[in-house]
This record gives C-alpha cells, structure tokens and sequence, in this order.
C-alpha cells in the first residue's frame, strides 16, 4: 500500500525553525519529482520546494534562502528544514510523490501521491 507519513509539524515563535520529515514505501519515494505544498486557510494550495531524480532542487521565492529540501534514498525519507519561520508560513504542509507535468517544479500542482499533512503554525 502506498503511504506517506508526514511528521514534525508544531508551533513556533517567528524566527524558530521545524524539521518536516515524510516517510515514503518504495514505491511512492522512486519517483522522478517530489516536494512540499502548504495549504493556509482561505488560501490555495502552492508549492513550497520540489526535489527532483537526482537531486536538483527549487524553492518558492517567498522561502528560498529559509527552507532546504532534502532526500535520504536508504531511508526513503523526504525533509523540509525550515528556519527564520515567519506568521505567514503558517499553513497545513503536505509531502508529495510523483508531482506531474513535466520538469520538477514549484509550479506544479498535481502529484500521484499525497500524505495527510501536519499543521505548522508560527506565532509572532
């Protein structure tokens, strides 16, 4: 069965950092592109920072600079390290396998796979 299991989610103070880890089985991690989307309330969902194959990155401009994205291939582990968290980046955050459309985006919205989310929330 193919899952996704997202953790590390929590509140912080602005300025804090929070690990995401998304644990995939084999077959939902050997994908060509995964990444983070968030979800704020009211908002639509966007992405946050994609990974592709072989380890090509790219990250919202509203993140680039505060957030890394990461793989572990032997654990089938995806990470989004998020540090200098501001109020705004208070969203449900959602870990995503086999995001389609083409080359590995931000821009990318639709995705094979998807985990349950785990709620980030920032307080000033």
């Amino acid at each position: 069965q193919v899952q996704l299991v997202e953790s590390g989610g929590g509140s912080v103070q602005a300025g804090g950092s929070l690990t995401l880890s998304c644990a995939a089985s084999e077959y939902s991690y050997n994908m060509y592109c995964m990444g983070w989307f968030r979800q704020a309330p009211g908002k639509e969902r966007e992405g946050v920072a994609t990974i592709d194959w072989h380890g090509a990155t790219e990250y919202a401009g509203t993140v680039k600079g505060r957030f890394t994205i990461s793989k572990d291939n032997a654990k089938q582990t995806l990470y989004l390290q998020m540090n200098s968290l501001k109020p705004e980046d208070t969203a449900m955050y959602y870990c995503a396998t086999g995001i389609r459309g083409g080359i590995c985006s931000v821009v990318r919205s639709e995705a094979n796979y998807w985990g349950q989310g785990t709620q980030v929330t920032v307080s000033s």
